[in-house]
């Protein structure tokens, strides 16, 4: 009777456990189809001619990010939109704006900050923005736009 105790809730734990990956696995499945087709539309739009880096980006309207190395040598970041546009295609060289690191350092100065969750590079109204999340004191949620061109604030969404 023991080993029928045993065996059933091995049997059950892995069952639970598959599944759980299984519903993991399909649920980023349109992301990642989403991804490997922007970022195969920025290469054969001429955008990029290396990519290392995608994500996706949700804003006032969704867009992968695509980052790589274009033509010239340049870093770039590339901003498809999710419905595969070409003609709205967006892009910026990352010489042309504030780091990841300096946008980091900008948002360090608010202060009350627990732990950043992450940050994004994306496109919005005035253009490219870095978008970082974070956790408060309060453990509350909080968003901090801050413009890519020149490192200003734009906008702040905060104790969610």
């Amino acid at each position: 009777m023991k080993n029928w105790l045993i065996f059933i809730s091995v049997f059950i734990v892995s069952l639970s456990l598959v599944i759980s990956v299984l519903v993991i696995w399909k649920a980023e499945a349109p992301f990642r189809s989403i991804e490997e087709q922007a970022t195969q539309l920025a290469l054969d739009a001429n955008a990029l001619t290396v990519v290392s880096e995608s994500y996706t980006y949700n804003g006032k309207h969704s867009y992968v990010t695509v980052f790589g190395v274009d033509e010239h040598g340049d870093k770039k970041a590339v901003f498809v939109p999710t419905n595969l546009d070409k003609d709205s295609i967006q892009e910026v060289l990352l010489e042309d704006g504030i780091t990841e690191k300096q946008a980091l350092a900008v948002f360090k100065n608010e202060g009350n900050v627990q732990k950043v969750l992450h940050m994004k590079l994306g496109y919005e109204e005035p253009g490219p923005v870095w978008e970082i999340t974070y956790l408060n004191g309060h453990d509350q949620l909080n968003y901090v736009y801050i413009l890519f061109k020149d490192g200003d604030w734009w906008k702040r969404i905060t104790n969610l």
